[in-house]
């Protein structure tokens, strides 16, 4: 193949840098790129993916390195090429556009839009001929049909800019939900609940954090064991799945079939975030050492493979290694019996599901556990202690045989809401299991966010090559934020509230939205975009305005701001009766209203051993409650302000809307205090 260098060579993303070196004359998204389109009259085809996507690497090797299919989009169009978690909001827009037009989303995301940037047609992965029949196509068209083209390009930047409110009949409740509502709601949501596998009855089954982080707390607040019944077993089929790395800890994306067996391989930053803080959760909740073990290999994959000497963390895991998925992780038996050892195999083959010409594709095994450790040990004569003494060792030397392979490539930009997502799982980590070092990694990667990745008040989006780069999103700023309040409840040092505050003030100023009383995605101002976007549903990361009404309501009682508390209830106003008819694309509105409808706990603790207390407190999981502990000549926030030590000894104070119940000095008394349902 000739030798080829694009516009795409001095990028800092990884996945731009991969398509450098095509034969098609990729730019990146800017205004050399549209202002060419402009003065030569050529559509643009504006090509989105990311580096752990395995569909984008095989569009690329089958087109885009192809030199037939670069010369044809290199004379009729001017390609450009994002990295969709570099540009979430250029995603946003074009994933919109696409299914304004009926078909399906998903990645890699090829939209032909006009000189104007006006999207006309799109889809997502082409094999070589369809991807050369489509490009003639629309190439002839733009010559002689240019008329209709450009009408029906109007007609989807119309719907684009569409009003979030009026699209989705958002009308201002004066009156939040009941509870009786939110019980039918959590109903509604947990309809489709897969009794033999967990989760909901979906192909593909992605693990949804968001929808089940909300049963959670609702079934705790509200004593429902029934559902956290089916909440913790959903959680224990996604540790047991294959979809779990039961040799090195983390998570895959999601899995292709309904039993979370075979991943599709990528591990994503925010994914494992969310989901170590609920297995941290449902180990506190159960004390199921089950649980524990995978908040422990989780964190332990964090540190080991997904920090950075700058002390943020990677963005993801590439799926495939070698040009083939899921190389890196699966065995074939001989492999495993060489490595395990015979005096073992019979145990281990039994945990994980092995067959002898493999349980997947070419003849390989996934570790797929169906079965209790505690039914394992019992039918191989074992004690349980005495089995998971074994499976360490046996782990230790898998994973130690598994780093001699070619590693799944790394996609080592750093992101900043994503960080966000690691550091609030490695505080209820820390919180859960007392893991020192799950503490020390959220306090390294805040560090990072507020040393390197702000300036001015400002967030930045991305980081590599020791540079921040591109204004952050709504997204970024939301978890950022929350970040910043969790690890205020684990060292109580002021300044990470004092650092939300100014976060939250600048989104305030640059994204609200005064007319629709939401957030924009972006801000407006930075850039000039065919349409300015906000984000109500959750996806795999929830939505950012929900998360943004969490914000306000929190920072609104740590700082006793009354206008950000009713800000946060007028956005749950707005969307209340969808989250009602919807939960499951709401699953965090849904949360963000349990923490209106069952009222927050603001728990001050002070003393000399009020940290430590605090601490006591935190290692069980309550939902709906802010904490502020300190002891006296410490900077704290309103929230604590005069409050006394009763009888010289650490003291709780528990308040709701600033109206306290009548303070104590022992914890279980404290617990007492805190929400529930009735």
């Amino acid at each position: 193949m000739a030798s080829h260098t694009n516009h795409l060579a001095q990028s800092q993303s990884p996945y731009l840098l991969q398509h450098a070196n095509n034969p098609v004359n990729w730019y990146p998204w800017g205004e050399e790129a549209l202002k060419k389109a402009k003065e030569e009259d050529k559509p643009i085809i504006v090509s989105i993916g990311y580096s752990a996507c395995h569909w984008c690497h095989v569009m690329e090797r089958e087109c885009f390195e192809d030199e037939e299919v670069a010369e044809w989009m290199n004379r009729h169009f001017i390609s450009i090429k994002i990295d969709r978690e570099e540009r979430p909001d250029l995603d946003n827009i074009y994933m919109d556009a696409l299914q304004s037009m009926g078909l399906q989303g998903g990645w890699p995301l090829n939209v032909f839009v006009t000189p104007e940037q006006k999207p006309f047609y799109g889809g997502t992965y082409f094999p070589k001929k369809n991807w050369m029949q489509l490009l003639k196509g629309i190439a002839e068209a733009f010559q002689s049909n240019r008329e209709k083209l450009d009408e029906s390009a109007d007609g989807f930047g119309r719907s684009l800019q569409d009003s979030v409110v009026a699209k989705y009949g958002l009308t201002d409740a004066r009156d939040l939900p009941q509870r009786k509502e939110m019980e039918q709601a959590a109903q509604l949501l947990i309809r489709n609940f897969d009794p033999k596998w967990g989760g909901l009855q979906r192909v593909p089954k992605f693990p949804m954090p968001a929808i089940w982080a909300f049963l959670l707390d609702y079934g705790l607040l509200k004593d429902d064991e029934p559902m956290l019944g089916k909440v913790i077993f959903t959680l224990r089929k996604i540790g047991m799945g294959g979809i779990y790395d039961a040799v090195g800890g983390g998570f895959a994306r999601y899995s292709v079939d309904g039993e979370w067996f075979a991943p599709h391989f990528e591990k994503m930053l925010y994914d494992n975030g969310q989901l170590l803080s609920l297995f941290s959760k449902a180990y506190q909740v159960t004390q199921d050492v089950f649980f524990k073990e995978k908040v422990l290999e989780t964190s332990g994959w964090l540190k080991r493979e997904m920090q950075s000497p700058d002390g943020g963390f990677y963005a993801a895991l590439d799926a495939d290694s070698e040009g083939e998925e899921g190389k890196y992780y699966c065995w074939t038996y001989e492999e495993l019996k060489s490595f395990v050892g015979e005096e073992n195999m019979a145990w281990f083959q039994d945990l994980y599901s092995l067959k002898v010409d493999g349980n997947w594709e070419n003849g390989v095994n996934i570790l797929f556990q169906t079965k209790s450790y505690e039914k394992v040990a019992k039918d191989h004569g074992l004690e349980e202690g005495e089995l998971k003494e074994k499976l360490s060792q046996v782990k230790a030397v898998l994973l130690e045989q598994r780093s001699k392979r070619v590693s799944p490539g790394l996609d080592d930009k750093q992101l900043s809401g994503w960080n966000a997502w690691a550091i609030i799982g490695l505080v209820q980590a820390y919180r859960a299991v007392g893991d020192r070092v799950a503490y020390e990694l959220a306090l390294q990667a805040t560090q990072f966010l507020t040393q390197k990745m702000m300036g001015n008040d400002i967030l930045y989006r991305s980081y590599k090559s020791g540079k921040a780069y591109t204004p952050a999103f709504l997204e970024d700023y939301a978890a950022v934020i929350q970040a910043l309040i969790e690890i205020y409840q684990v060292d109580f040092d002021f300044k990470w509230l004092e650092t939300a505050k100014t976060l939250m003030t600048h989104v305030n100023e640059h994204f609200w939205d005064e007319k629709e009383g939401l957030y924009f995605y972006n801000d407006p101002k930075a850039e000039k975009l065919i349409a300015d976007k906000k984000e109500i549903f959750d996806n795999v990361i929830p939505s950012s305005n929900a998360l943004m009404a969490k914000n306000l309501h929190l920072l609104g009682s740590y700082f006793q701001e009354d206008k950000w508390v009713q800000r946060s209830k007028k956005m749950l106003g707005l969307v209340s009766k969808l989250v009602m008819q919807e939960p499951g694309f709401m699953s965090q509105w849904a949360n963000v209203l349990l923490s209106q409808m069952i009222p927050t706990a603001e728990i001050a603790v002070v003393g000399e051993h009020a940290k430590d207390a605090a601490g006591q407190l935190l290692s069980r999981y309550h939902p709906n409650i802010i904490l502020s502990a300190g002891g006296k000549g410490e900077e704290h926030p309103p929230l604590l302000s005069g409050k006394e030590l009763i009888d010289e000894a650490t003291t709780f104070y528990v308040c709701y809307n600033r109206s306290c119940r009548r303070p104590v000095t022992k914890l279980e008394e404290a617990i007492s205090q805190l929400p529930t349902w009735d």
